[in-house]
C-alpha cells in the first residue's frame, strides 16, 4: 500500500473516531430520551442488531434504536416499506429523522464501520452480488454514502411497487452498488466531509 494511501487512511480512521466519540456525548441526552419513548411505546429490547457484511466479507452486529415491534423479523420480510404495520407509532418518528441510525456511531468506534462508506448489506444480497463486493468491501462499511443520499425515501418507493423485493433486487440494489464501486474508487476526505454535510442537511430537513 502506497505511503500516502496508508496516511490517508489513519487520517480518515482518525477522524471517523473523534466525530463519532463527539457525536455520542452530544447525543446521549437524545439517546436516552429515545429510549425511554421506546420501551413507554412497546415491548422489547431498546436496540435492535442484525448481522451485516463488513469490510472484507467480515460479517459484524450492527445497531440501530428499535423501530419495529418485538419479533419483527419472524412477521414479515427483512425489506420494510411505506406503513409497514410491524413500525410502531415511535419508531415511525425515529425512521423519519434518522434517530434510529445513531447507535451506528458506535459500530464507527469499534471499527466495524466509518462514518461515510458504502452502506452494508445483509448477507443474502451480498452473497447474491459477490463479485461487486469483492471491491465495495475493501472499505469499511459506512452510515451514509452516495447511496442513502439517493435513496433517503427508499421504504416510500418500495411502498409503491407490487413487488418490493423484486424491485430492491432488481432496480435499487444495483444501483447503490454503482454508487457504492464509485465511491471507492473516488473517496477522499473532501468527498466524505461533503457528504457528512449533505446528510446532516437532509436529515435537518425532515425534523
Amino acid at each position: 500500500m502506497a505511503r500516502s494511501t496508508r496516511f490517508q487512511l489513519l487520517l480518515k480512521r482518525a477522524f471517523d473516531l473523534a466525530l463519532a466519540s463527539l457525536g455520542l456525548l452530544l447525543l446521549s441526552p437524545l439517546l436516552l430520551l429515545a429510549a425511554a419513548l421506546i420501551k413507554l411505546d412497546s415491548r422489547g429490547a431498546v436496540f435492535f442488531k442484525q448481522e451485516r457484511i463488513g469490510r472484507g466479507f467480515r460479517p459484524f452486529l450492527i445497531y440501530k434504536l428499535r423501530t419495529m415491534v418485538e419479533h419483527a423479523p419472524q412477521l414479515g420480510p427483512d425489506i420494510t416499506v411505506g406503513e409497514d404495520p410491524r413500525i410502531t407509532r415511535v419508531g415511525r418518528l425515529l425512521r423519519r429523522t434518522k434517530i434510529d441510525e445513531v447507535p451506528q456511531l458506535l459500530n464507527v468506534v469499534k471499527g466495524d464501520m466509518s462514518l461515510v462508506g458504502p452502506r452494508p448489506e445483509l448477507p443474502e444480497y451480498v452473497q447474491a452480488f459477490h463479485q461487486q463486493y469483492e471491491e465495495i468491501l475493501s472499505v469499511r462499511p459506512g452510515i451514509t454514502d452516495l447511496a442513502s443520499l439517493k435513496f433517503i425515501d427508499e421504504a416510500s418507493l418500495l411502498a409503491r411497487a407490487s413487488d418490493p423485493e423484486l424491485i430492491y433486487r432488481e432496480y435499487v440494489l444495483p444501483q447503490k452498488l454503482a454508487l457504492a464501486r464509485q465511491y471507492v474508487r473516488e473517496h477522499s476526505l473532501r468527498l466524505d466531509a461533503m457528504l457528512l454535510v449533505r446528510t446532516l442537511g437532509g436529515v435537518f430537513r425532515r425534523l
